[in-house]
């Protein structure tokens, strides 16, 4: 008897270790996501189970032509997955495809988008022109024909965002670490 309760001593004491480990790394650091829908195609698809980083942007703030996680202003309940375009004080035009960023200096870059785009995503017919506030994020879906964001509702505040796609964990086949583009 007494080395049935010690056995199930040590099994319970593994299980709250394990708790204790685990617990806040999936509430605190990481966090699972299902992409639902096709705004992100043909990077993320539906049904593609990611990673989320929650801890970085702790630390830092979000780049440009990251893929983050965040929630819906206007319901905060859903979250929503997209690339960030446009950074805090920034002005963002768009016309016939290209992305013109004005930095809070007044210097102009247009963005290479053709690192995760093709011309067949991009919206020829998209005229839109945004001044970003103090943290302001302007952000668009890949897949600009089927996306609804910051074009639709407008610029996406901070607090707003959970974090960065971190890596693809399923399906197996195209599991991978997402990176940043360079622009």
């Amino acid at each position: 008897m007494k080395n049935t309760l010690l056995f199930f001593w040590e099994v319970a004491k593994i299980v709250i270790l394990a708790l204790l480990i685990v617990i806040p790394i999936r509430y605190f650091v990481f966090q699972p996501f299902i992409v639902k829908g096709l705004s992100m195609t043909p990077a993320f698809h539906d049904g593609d189970y990611l990673i989320i980083d929650e801890f970085s942007y702790h630390f830092r703030e979000p780049e440009r032509g990251e893929v983050i996680v965040f929630k819906y202003p206007q319901d905060p309940s859903q979250r929503f997955i997209k690339r960030i375009i446009g950074l805090p004080e920034e002005q963002v035009k768009m016309e016939g495809g290209r992305i013109t960023i004005i930095n809070k200096f007044g210097e102009e870059e247009i963005l290479n988008e053709s690192d995760y785009l093709s011309l067949s995503q991009v919206s020829l017919f998209d005229t839109k022109q945004m001044k970003l506030g103090e943290n302001e994020y302007f952000i668009l879906g890949d897949n600009r024909a089927h996306s609804f964001d910051s074009r639709r509702w407008g610029p996406l505040k901070r607090e707003y965002i959970v974090g960065k796609v971190l890596l693809r964990a399923w399906p197996p086949k195209a599991m991978a670490y997402i990176p940043t583009p360079s622009y």
